[in-house]
């Protein structure tokens, strides 16, 4: 049975208060998000993918768009969808790793609806509740709102807080901190995120100043690519030293369990490949001795979900899902967040459905 495939978008949007503000990124007005559906006639699946996250990966959305046209037009659509899956990495090989995240996790919702099981439990995790426990990220803000927004997340039972840190100087970092740390004590966990922002020379005493905070980790203090530098860092921090930026391919997990967990690892679907790449590179950083974060990258509920499904199969020690959290006007649904955990209803696949509605066709196959 041949399959029916569109390519839709949508901009999302906070309604919460919440603003993406971090070092790498600046200020995001919205989320760019592009969806490829699959309709076999009996079952519905959907991937999603953010596509406004240039200042990640360099590609900008139109580019992104431009090569899911390219690849999808070129797809043989009457072809087994467990098969398309299996050589994935054959025929997607040269794709950007937005493009096939995208068809990768369609392809994995599908299979997973036609198994009549959700997601998780179709890629080996036990039956149970599709839910995890997540951080929750303050962005940069006025020093008011980042407070409020402290407090709102504590009392929704968010006490795993990573506060992005290097947009203003560091010792407005170290006044945050040491605010955080007066109001709530030793009750939340705090890590922090420079993305990439810190010079070399300067890291070391950085992480020296941030020690008395008791951080669970910092996230990517130096920029990516310099994995010699990063090394030296790790060897001589106090606090753990985490790759996200740098972390983007099977290249660079290779690198990671070669140093036999001085380094942790954020992973994300959208910077390695998807749900299948994910997986395995989740098994290898494991077998290595490396402690693992499975994340997103402030994404609709579909990409979400499908980060939530990787942590259940995966357990991995930590896990950033939050990126759903106060969207108002996300066509797809539903994710829920509550008592610190990200958590899906009983469903097949993935568990979302989408509604067209609110996305804006762009060609279908």
């Amino acid at each position: 049975m041949s399959l029916k495939a569109s390519l839709r978008r949508a901009d999302l949007h906070y309604g919460n208060g919440v603003q993406l503000h971090t070092a790498a990124s600046g200020s995001v007005g919205e989320l760019q998000a592009l969806y490829l559906c699959l309709d076999d006639g009996q079952h519905q699946a959907v991937g999603e993918v953010r596509i406004n996250i240039a200042y990640l990966n360099g590609f900008t959305p139109d580019e992104v768009i431009a090569q899911a046209l390219q690849a999808l037009s070129a797809l043989p659509w009457q072809q087994d969808p467990e098969q398309l899956l299996a050589e994935m990495p054959q025929w997607a090989a040269t794709l950007s790793m937005p493009v096939r995240t995208l068809i990768d996790c369609a392809l994995h919702d599908l299979l997973a609806r036609r198994a009549g099981l959700p997601l998780a439990q179709w890629l080996g995790a036990p039956a149970a509740d599709i839910r995890y426990a997540s951080n929750q990220t303050l962005f940069w803000s006025p020093f008011e709102v980042f407070l409020a927004q402290a407090e709102a997340y504590v009392k929704r039972g968010f006490r795993d807080l990573k506060v992005r840190i290097a947009v203003s100087s560091f010792d407005e970092d170290l006044t945050r901190l040491q605010a955080l740390r007066e109001r709530f004590g030793s009750d939340i966990k705090i890590a922090v995120d420079a993305n990439g922002q810190w010079l070399q020379q300067h890291a070391l005493k950085n992480l020296d100043a941030l020690s008395r905070f008791d951080l669970a980790y910092v996230e990517q203090p130096i920029a990516a690519g310099n994995w010699n530098a990063m090394e030296r860092l790790a060897e001589q921090s106090p606090l753990p030293l985490m790759i996200d930026e740098g972390l983007a391919g099977s290249e660079d997990v290779d690198r990671l369990c070669a140093l036999g967990g001085k380094l942790w690892a954020h992973l994300k679907l959208v910077k390695i490949g998807g749900i299948g790449p994910c997986l395995s590179a989740v098994g290898k950083l494991t077998d290595a001795g490396v402690t693992c974060m499975i994340g997103q990258m402030n994404e609709g509920a579909a990409a979400s979900a499908a980060a939530l499904h990787v942590a259940c199969v995966s357990n991995p020690r930590l896990a950033e899902l939050y990126g759903a959290d106060g969207l108002c006007d996300d066509p797809a649904s539903p994710l829920h967040y509550q008592d610190g955990h990200a958590q899906m209803p009983p469903g097949l696949g993935l568990g979302i459905t989408l509604n067209l509605d609110k996305t804006q066709l762009i060609r279908s196959f």
